[in-house]
C-alpha cells in the first residue's frame, strides 16, 4: 500500500463509522484489508485500494471499512458483567417494568461471542416468569454472518468458556463447536451502523458496547454515545467497557462500566 492508499482508507473509516485508524500502521491495514483483496478477486491490497478509488465502488468502500473495524472479542469476558445484568439489573427491571418484556441489546457483537455469553446466561438463570428479547447487531455484515451460524473454534471456545459451560451449551464438530439452537435462537440480528439514527431500532432496557470507544474519534465516539443513549428506556442501563464513560448517564461505584439512565427521564 502507498501512504495514499493509506490515507483513503483511514478517511473512509473515519467518514463512514467514525473510526480512528492511523495510515502509518501499514501492517495492520494490509493485514486486515489483504483477505477482502483476495475475496473480491484482487492481486493486491493496493489494487483493491485503487478500485475503491477509481470505481466509487460503494460496496467495496464498505467492505473495506467493515475489514477495519474493531474484531476482538472472547466469552464471558469481565464475567461478573454478566452475572450483575443476570442476577441483579434483570430482576431489579421485571419488577419495576411490571410484567413489560425487557429488551436486551449487544449493540457491537462482532462475532457473536458476547451476545451468546449473555444468552447463556440467561438459559442457566433467567428470571422467572419474565420474557426477554435479545438483540445484537454489528457494523461488519461477515461478522454477523459468523455469528448467526454459530460455529467457533478450539481456540475461540477455550477463550472464556468454562468446561461446564461448553458441555452444556456446545456440540463438538470436526470443525469446531457448535453452540445449541436454543441458545442461538434466543439472538435476533442486525446489521447496523451506530453512527447512524437509531430511532427505528426502538428503546432497551439493557444496551451492551463494550470496549468500543477507544477505538473511535473523538466526535465520532461522543455522536455514538448520544446515539446509545437514546436508545435506553427510562431506568435503563447502558453497559460499556469497565474504564469507558458516557457523560450524561449516571455511572455506578461498585459496577465498572455500568451507567443508568434515570428513571424520570422522558422517552426520546
Amino acid at each position: 500500500m502507498t501512504p495514499q492508499d493509506r490515507e483513503l482508507i483511514a478517511r473512509l473509516c473515519a467518514e463512514r463509522a467514525g473510526l480512528k485508524v492511523d495510515p502509518e500502521k501499514a501492517y495492520l491495514l494490509e493485514n486486515r484489508l489483504a483477505p477482502v483483496a483476495r475475496r473480491e478477486g484482487f492481486s493486491s491490497v493496493h489494487d483493491l485500494v485503487v478500485a475503491i478509488r477509481d470505481r466509487d465502488d460503494d460496496r467495496l468502500a464498505w467492505a473495506a471499512v467493515e475489514a477495519m473495524s474493531p474484531a476482538e472479542t472472547a466469552f464471558f469476558r469481565d464475567p461478573e458483567t454478566f452475572d450483575q445484568i443476570v442476577s441483579e439489573i434483570l430482576p431489579d427491571l421485571a419488577m419495576r417494568r411490571q410484567g413489560d418484556t425487557l429488551r436486551l441489546w449487544a449493540a457491537s457483537c462482532g462475532t457473536g461471542q458476547e451476545v451468546y455469553s449473555l444468552a447463556m446466561a440467561l438459559e442457566e438463570q433467567a428470571p422467572a416468569g419474565v420474557t426477554i428479547e435479545v438483540f445484537a447487531s454489528d457494523l461488519c455484515e461477515r461478522r454477523l454472518e459468523k455469528a448467526q451460524v454459530g460455529v467457533y473454534s478450539q481456540f475461540e471456545v477455550q477463550r472464556g468458556l468454562s468446561a461446564r459451560r461448553l458441555v452444556r451449551h456446545f456440540e463438538g464438530l470436526d470443525e469446531g463447536f457448535a453452540l445449541s439452537p436454543r441458545v442461538r435462537q434466543m439472538v435476533r440480528w442486525r446489521r447496523v451502523n451506530l453512527m447512524e439514527d437509531l430511532s427505528r431500532l426502538g428503546q432497551f432496557d439493557v444496551v451492551l458496547c463494550r470496549n468500543l470507544m477507544g477505538y473511535l474519534l473523538e466526535d465520532a465516539r461522543a455522536r455514538v454515545l448520544g446515539n446509545l443513549e437514546r436508545t435506553l428506556k427510562p431506568g435503563g442501563w447502558l453497559v460499556l467497557g469497565a474504564g469507558e464513560t458516557a457523560p450524561c448517564l449516571s455511572p455506578i461505584a461498585d459496577r465498572p462500566g455500568f451507567h443508568g439512565r434515570p428513571a424520570t427521564a422522558r422517552a426520546a
